[in-house]
């Protein structure tokens, strides 16, 4: 099975190394590493090609945002499997892409998801809060629950069948793309219950309580763009959810 992994980037040079680091030293071999890179006008460029002997394909043009950039990187894509690490993460130790595979062979599934932490942005052994899945059943999107995306392994297959992501949403594009394919759509799906990726804290949907509010709305799209009502309290409970993270260690 040929996994293709993808990281996009933007004046990523703080912390891209241990981005492609984590991924370049995976014990898995038959991996494609594509980086798609948005004209960093720091050093990015010049960490990326470093490494440029161990990345498949590294493409840097302009493009409209993360989500622009990683359908780009998708059809470039040329594995069974398609897995994204964003710059600002890493994952968690060598052998996470071999035990994917196995959980994708061991289960005959259109998806695998984790676990994931959320850690301090200097000091990555540091966990701020935990971020355990759990298995899936259907209608779990009513309840507000959904897959961390970095840990979201699928095959690329479903995009070519169920679409890439909507770009008519800024922060919530990744939360519509599993809701199409999981909840919409019903793709098979495998929960590996195991640490993942360590994701730095202060992304793009959690960085202030303006951006929060303006998620949840785009939530809320989310459903109306697949044709759906989602429950009074589902997207209460979505962000609830996180607050409980918190409390686990």
């Amino acid at each position: 099975m040929k996994v293709s992994i993808i990281t996009v980037s933007y004046n990523s040079a703080e912390t891209i190394e241990q981005t492609i680091l984590s991924v370049v030293n995976q014990d898995y071999k038959n991996i494609e590493y594509i980086i798609v890179d948005g004209l960093s006008k720091d050093n990015t460029l010049e960490i990326v090609n470093n490494y440029k002997s161990q990345i498949t394909k590294i493409v840097s043009e302009k493009d409209n945002g993360i989500y622009d950039a990683l359908n780009k990187a998708i059809s470039l894509a040329t594995g069974d499997v398609i897995g994204m690490i964003h710059a600002d993460d890493l994952y968690a130790n060598n052998s996470i892409v071999s035990d994917i595979v196995s959980a994708f062979t061991n289960n005959e599934v259109d998806a695998v998801y984790a676990d994931l932490n959320y850690v301090d942005r200097f000091n990555t052994s540091k966990i701020i809060r935990k971020w355990k899945s759990g298995a899936y059943k259907q209608g779990l999107f009513l309840k507000g629950w959904m897959p961390p995306h970095p840990t979201f392994f699928v095959k690329k297959s479903c995009y070519e069948k169920y679409g890439t992501f909507n770009l008519k949403l800024k922060s919530s594009a990744d939360y519509e793309l599993m809701l199409r394919m999981i909840h919409v759509n019903k793709i098979s799906l495998a929960y590996l219950p195991r640490l993942v990726v360590n994701m730095r804290a202060g992304g793009q949907s959690n960085v202030s309580l303006l951006n929060r509010i303006r998620g949840n709305k785009e939530d809320h799209l989310a459903w109306e763009l697949n044709g759906l009502k989602p429950k009074m309290f589902t997207l209460i409970r979505k962000p609830l959810s996180k607050l409980i993270q918190y409390l686990i260690r």
